[in-house]
């Protein structure tokens, strides 16, 4: 079986580490990633009628500017994000799997949400809700960690278009061999993004952290099953 690269910074590469683990996988942690807090001020609650939260970064690192913000219900994309959530107090609402679009489609029209998000982010497709942005964190990008030199015949996971290039990228960097690395990404966006010559590119059914890991069991037990572009 091949190994499993994951890419994404902590906390979140531990956590899919272990989810990984417990599909009988072997996963290596090389964040390329470095999550960073960023200064920001917190409006007056009042001014919301909910939270919009699409990734548990952004609940972790809101730091003290969160507190006022607790009396708001908050409406999270994907089951970490929830916990997150939960774990720091707020009363969570509706919780959507996959893209943020959904969620917004099952929440009402009109609604004033705050998205505390990271400084890169998707933005949502003619959402309904008015949704006011305020940046709470960035994922920097890091050089190539020791040992990403080392990733021929493996299977990189990538949980974002943006995680993608920056694999592409620092893979020329080292000098890998694209056509030994099989890439699972989490969306048919992050599969495009990761460039092509790999021995192949495969995106989840659906962009969540389960169907990714799911199609990354596949290709480290038979990549060659699924040799090309995907």
């Amino acid at each position: 079986m091949r190994p499993l690269v994951i890419v994404r910074p902590e906390p979140g590469a531990s956590a899919t580490a272990e989810a990984a683990r417990q599909l009988g996988l072997e996963p290596v942690v090389l964040s390329l990633f470095k999550v960073q807090r960023l200064e920001w001020e917190p409006p007056r609650p009042d001014d919301f009628d909910a939270l919009l939260f699409t990734s548990a970064n952004a609940v972790r690192e809101g730091g003290p500017g969160m507190g006022p913000l607790r009396k708001l219900p908050a409406h999270c994309v994907g089951g970490a994000t929830a916990r997150a959530a939960r774990d720091l107090g707020f009363e969570v609402g509706k919780v959507g799997e996959g893209r943020v679009d959904s969620l917004l489609e099952s929440l009402p029209a009109g609604l004033r949400l705050l998205h505390l998000c990271g400084w890169h982010r998707r933005e949502p497709k003619l959402p309904r809700q008015e949704i006011h942005v305020i940046p709470v964190y960035r994922a920097a990008e890091l050089p190539a960690p020791d040992g990403f030199r080392e990733i021929d015949e493996s299977v990189i996971c990538v949980h974002s278009p943006r995680a993608a290039a920056l694999v592409g990228r620092t893979a020329d960097d080292v000098g890998l061999q694209r056509e030994s690395i099989a890439i699972a990404a989490i969306s048919p966006e992050a599969a495009q993004a990761a460039g092509n010559g790999w021995e192949a590119v495969v995106a989840a059914a659906e962009p969540s952290e389960t169907a990714l890991l799911a199609i990354a069991a596949e290709l480290c037990k038979n990549p060659r099953r699924w040799s090309g572009q995907w």
